[in-house]
């Protein structure tokens, strides 16, 4: 009994010195470059090929996007267009194959000395840096060769084209013909107008300004329209109501009522020769409107038309005779 004990634990000490041995074997690392001369701005491929155990843990060089500079000053300046996945290309029972592809190019000529790939190794409580079996990987930037004597030329002077009728005929054509649109449109503008006394010249004249007292009687059916004191906007109603007679004032006697105070306006009417119901008028209007302005004051409906009517009477009273004397024969 005791042999084959013995035997049994000779066995088990092999199986674990066997597997530890298996796991300390590092992995196997092969780099090379597809193809090993490219033109400039061309691309090549930089493969890393990996034979490791499935419990090692390995970390692939990481190239950054742009510029990555080798291990030597003559490497020069390579830029890494893509990094792409890790691929696994074969796993048989604890080995694996692993590959790992950069696409890089260059664009200055000449050759440059990529050093040997290399990989970060990590196995329980070893971290190393393997390297490829390459030496180091070269690769060959070439340009495009050009033979100054064949396709170099003194420049030409510049060639003066002759002036050609026809390249403009088509616009001139176009031309003409707006303007004989115009014109034809023009002369049935004037002869329309010659019918009724005017000419073109009319057109462009501004019209006269409308009659004061037109003006003041439009202001004032505008203003009945917006029922301001039938809303208890008292002092928006007499203010809007004195600056229309004060404008009218001012258009039909030409006195600069808009800047008067109450007794300028009443001073400067005196010489007018108005009637004196309408001066009274006008004073009694003016002193209620101050009051509602300034004092607060909340005038009775009745008060209130009879402030209107005042401002109406006013205007058609003191209008010119002539503007009369045409609505009597165009009535």
């Amino acid at each position: 009994m005791i042999r084959p004990l013995k035997q049994l634990a000779l066995f088990l000490l092999a199986f674990v010195a066997i597997s530890a041995s298996a796991q300390s074997i590092p992995p196997k690392v092969r780099a090379y470059i597809e193809p090993d001369s490219i033109l400039i701005g061309d691309r090549f491929t930089l493969t890393i090929d990996v034979e490791k155990d499935q419990v090692q843990n390995l970390f692939f060089p990481a190239f950054a996007m742009g510029e990555t500079k080798g291990e030597k000053p003559q490497f020069g300046i390579i830029e890494c267009i893509e990094d792409h996945p890790t691929d696994t290309l074969e796993h048989k029972g604890r080995k694996v194959l692993l590959r790992k592809r950069y696409t890089l190019t260059a664009f200055d000529e000449g050759v440059y000395n990529l050093g040997r790939p290399s990989v970060l190794y990590a196995d329980k409580n070893i971290v190393d840096t393997l390297y490829g079996s390459v030496d180091s990987l070269h690769i060959v930037v070439s340009t495009f060769k050009i033979d100054s004597t064949s396709m170099l030329n003194d420049i030409k002077p510049v060639k003066k084209m002759p002036f050609r009728f026809g390249e403009i005929s088509g616009y001139l054509s176009i031309a003409l013909v707006v303007i004989a649109l115009i014109a034809f449109a023009i002369y049935l503008l004037a002869r329309h107008l010659a019918k009724r006394g005017k000419s073109i010249a009319d057109l462009f004249k501004p019209e006269p300004p409308l009659p004061p007292h037109i003006v003041a009687i439009a202001a004032l059916e505008q203003l009945q329209s917006q029922k301001l004191w039938q809303n208890n906007k008292h002092k928006e109603y007499y203010s809007a109501l004195t600056d229309i007679l004060r404008t009218y004032i001012d258009g039909r006697f030409g006195v600069g009522a808009m800047e008067m105070t109450t007794d300028e306006i009443i001073d400067a009417i005196k010489d007018l020769g108005l009637s004196q119901k309408l001066s009274m008028d006008v004073l009694s209007l003016l002193r209620d409107a101050d009051l509602v302005k300034f004092a607060k004051a909340m005038p009775e409906a009745a008060e209130n038309e009879s402030a209107f009517s005042k401002v109406y009477y006013f205007v058609e009273e003191t209008k010119p005779i002539e503007q009369t004397e045409e609505n009597e024969e165009d009535k």
